[in-house]
């Protein structure tokens, strides 16, 4: 009897390191985009001493992206753990690839930007006279604001055809994930507040996944008292 609680507490490990690690990038993230979006209007034509006057804000803001872009990878890993040989391929290569892409695209954006303010922290005027100023952050813009949502929208779509099959999630996160990966996916930029989405969405999924780990974690102790009851008897 030790030995399956034992190997039922080593199978409950993988979903809780899956939703802590989701929640701290979610948290993270959140946090940095609502640092930048307090600090700087959303348009990226928009004068540059808006920029220097919040130059601290947005560098802690920047500073927090490695650490959530950790968070992310140690989520996914995680999940592909948590499904095992019950992983498909093809969506299992999707899902993989456009988690990875996401990385790599608010990662370059928050490069740029970091280049960006250290450059006009240095006080030099040549950046926003030759226009440079102007194509960084467009460039900034359309990573972020197109490119990455993209990928998040098809992180989410592959994520939440893998649970449907595999049932790792509660059924109505599934669907809830189609429709807000379609609203990513054909957004187009044009709400302000769109990158938020997939971020809630990681944190709702692995507040999910935590629950159900718990309960899961109850449930065999219920059974073991019973068990233990009945043989006393």
């Amino acid at each position: 009897m030790s030995q399956e609680i034992e190997l039922i507490r080593q199978g409950l490990k993988t979903p809780r390191a899956a939703a802590i690690a989701g929640i701290i990038f979610s948290v993270l993230l959140i946090t940095s985009q609502l640092l930048v979006r307090s600090s700087i209007p959303a348009n990226p034509l928009g004068p540059a001493t808006e920029v220097v006057s919040h130059s601290r804000a947005i560098s802690r803001a920047l500073n927090l992206m490695p650490f959530a872009g950790i968070a992310f990878l140690w989520f996914v890993g995680v999940v592909r753990d948590r499904i095992g040989m019950l992983e498909d391929r093809f969506f299992a290569t999707v899902f993989l690839g456009s988690g990875l892409l996401y990385i790599a695209m608010i990662f370059a954006s928050a490069g740029l930007a970091g280049g960006l303010i250290r450059v006009l922290s240095s006080g030099s005027d040549n950046l926003v006279r030759s226009d440079t100023y102007a194509l960084g952050r467009a460039e900034i813009y359309q990573i972020m604001n197109i490119y990455a949502i993209k990928m998040a929208g098809v992180f989410m779509i592959s994520t939440s055809t893998i649970a449907l099959r595999t049932r790792f999630m509660p059924r109505w996160t599934v669907f809830l994930g189609y429709a807000l990966a379609l609203f990513l996916l054909l957004s187009v930029g044009i709400i302000g507040w769109t990158p938020m989405v997939f971020p809630l969405w990681v944190f709702l999924i692995s507040m999910c996944i935590l629950i159900e780990n718990f309960r899961g974690q109850l449930e065999p102790t219920k059974t073991v008292t019973v068990q233990r009851g009945g043989n006393g008897g």
